[in-house]
């Protein structure tokens, strides 16, 4: 196994380089693994706190609740558009849209997989790609990989908004923290 001085090599480790994958691979891949990591929390987490506002009468009728979740969700179904090749018009989605509470989570579900598959179906050439984030003015020009790192990062902020509010509510918000996954193993998500 390599290992470096800090996270990126020095002149000092390029020795450790000769024979081995390049610095540029070794890069990719640790990003790649970030990465997946950081979507695998994300499916988990948000499952944790779907069963969480399930188990607590009441908690998806608040208004609050219900709109955190369908932003959460239409934000990583946009940065699975967004990140798409080819790009059709993207289903803006209001909470109208879902019959029930149980169809929005089937609607979160489906994203998170989707995003999943993306990420391992992406190669390193398109994640250095830059794509065209719309809803800013102008538009912001990004990688592939900053846009899908974006979507992670933007579950958790409002993963603890909703805590915050289900604790507000009366009920017990899940630890859903990224070092409680590692912690327990990083488990799988369980939706039910």
């Amino acid at each position: 196994m390599l290992e470096f001085s800090n996270c990126t090599p020095t002149a000092s480790d390029e020795g450790k380089l000769q024979g081995h994958l390049s610095h540029d691979v070794i890069l990719e891949k640790i990003m790649n693994s970030y990465l997946d990591e950081l979507y695998r929390h994300q499916e988990w987490a948000d499952a944790e706190h779907w069963r969480a506002f399930e188990a607590h009468p009441g908690t998806l009728d608040d208004k609050a609740i219900a709109e955190r979740l369908l932003h959460i969700h239409l934000v990583q179904h946009g940065f699975l558009w967004v990140t798409a090749p080819l790009r059709p018009e993207f289903a803006f989605k209001k909470l109208e849209d879902f019959p029930s509470m149980s169809d929005l989570k089937r609607y979160g579900r489906q994203g998170l997989e989707e995003l999943c598959e993306r990420l391992k179906n992406t190669d390193e050439g398109r994640m250095e790609e830059l794509v065209e984030v719309p809803w800013f003015k102008p538009p912001l020009k990004i990688s592939v990989r900053l846009a899908l790192t974006q979507c992670a990062m933007h579950s958790h902020y409002h993963r603890g908004q909703n805590a915050t509010r289900l604790r507000e509510l009366g009920g017990t918000p899940p630890m859903a923290d990224f070092i409680i996954w590692l912690r327990d193993g990083q488990p799988a998500p369980r939706w039910s």
